[in-house]
């Protein structure tokens, strides 16, 4: 077994203090989004690994893509029947984290999830590459399968039929609406610095919070 004790990184490519913050979260989570952007390029910036809880209660982490984002909330997409959106159907709490080593941050975000409209869907499925169309139609995201043989066969079925692609009702859009948010940035000697943003009413107050 490899022995990962020396597996050692200092952090040391800023800090972060209150002078740094504002009063809407949003605004640090843009500043540090475009940061990280301006860095690496569009190398899925917006990765992030939402964990959700099953009817086992278990929890499941996986990374999709974020899509857009607004003080309303936190948009990806998903196949409704997938795990995840089986998961948010039976329990809409979540989490959400971004890491971005360029920078040495992560995003951590508790939130709501909730569908967005059928329209909106609509208008993004539309949006995509048609390969990626055809894959949201025909992969039963999610389900046990024999082979790949059986996915790429259907992939081949919605190639060619002539009927025009359209969005499957299954497929659509989510909204995490955050009630906190905590900035995470990487210090040196594992003293890092954090500062939680909580949701009251309408208001966010934050708080240090101990590395």
């Amino acid at each position: 077994m490899k022995d990962l004790n020396d597996y050692r990184k200092s952090y040391t490519k800023g800090d972060l203090n209150e002078k740094d913050l504002s009063t809407n979260p949003f605004k640090l989570f843009e500043k540090w989004f475009l940061e990280t952007e301006s860095q690496i390029g569009n190398l899925e910036v917006n990765a992030m690994t939402i964990a959700t809880i099953g009817k086992d209660g278990f929890p499941k982490s996986r990374v999709v893509l974020l899509k857009s984002y607004s003080e309303d909330g936190f948009i990806f997409f998903t196949n409704y029947k997938s795990d995840k959106g089986r998961a948010i159907a039976n329990n809409p709490h979540v989490c959400l984290s971004f890491f971005w080593g360029s920078t040495e941050r992560q995003v951590i975000i508790k939130g709501i999830a909730e569908k967005i409209s059928q329209e909106e869907s609509t208008s993004y499925f539309l949006s995509r590459p048609r390969g990626s169309q055809i894959g949201a139609i025909a992969s039963h995201q999610s389900e046990k399968i024999s082979s790949r043989a059986v996915l790429d066969d259907a992939v081949a079925e919605v190639e060619q039929s002539e009927t025009p692609l359209s969005r499957p009702e299954v497929w659509g859009g989510y909204i995490v609406r955050p009630v906190s948010i905590e900035f995470w940035q990487g210090r040196e000697n594992r003293l890092h610095d954090r500062f939680l943003f909580e949701k009251n009413d309408n208001t966010w107050v934050h708080s240090r919070l101990a590395p």
